[in-house]
């Protein structure tokens, strides 16, 4: 799943942000990692957490016993951990969230059910995560371009 945006350019090179392939893998295991702690990491320890594979349930544990220790080592305690959702809005290929709709809406975009099943589950989840009130959403109109619905 080794998958950047187009709109997280601005800092993958040195992985300066959290990217949403991370982002994604950190929901899927439950873990709540602050970005004070991802700048604690190496360049090496945050390329590792971009590259070891989360899908599966004995995957997401592995991700989580390797990023809860890795937070240990440079705070003396784990990250929190988060309630992992058994049916997340983003594997869901059939309704779009109200918020992603809402945001899209302030663009001029309908996005289309057709158009939402057609998007990856990565997809889904960085809109859905880049429309939420709390989140600075400058990437959300360049995201809804390289996603084409626009």
């Amino acid at each position: 799943m080794s998958k950047f945006f187009d709109f997280e350019a601005d800092f993958v090179d040195s992985l300066r942000c959290i990217p949403m392939q991370v982002r994604y893998k950190l929901d899927t295991c439950g873990v709540k990692l602050k970005l004070n702690h991802w700048h604690q990491f190496s360049e090496e320890e945050r390329r590792t957490l971009v590259e070891i594979p989360c899908q599966t349930e004995s995957e997401a544990r592995g991700y989580r016993e390797y990023l809860q220790n890795l937070v240990t080592r440079y705070t003396g305690s784990e990250a929190k951990e988060l309630a992992i959702a058994e049916h997340p809005p983003w594997l869901d290929g059939e309704t779009v969230p109200t918020d992603t709709q809402i945001k899209a809406q302030e663009f001029g975009v309908a996005i289309a059910p057709q158009q939402w099943a057609n998007l990856t589950p990565l997809q889904r989840f960085a809109l859905i995560k880049l429309s939420r009130p709390s989140h600075e959403n400058k990437n959300f109109y360049p995201a809804l371009k390289e996603f084409h619905l626009i």
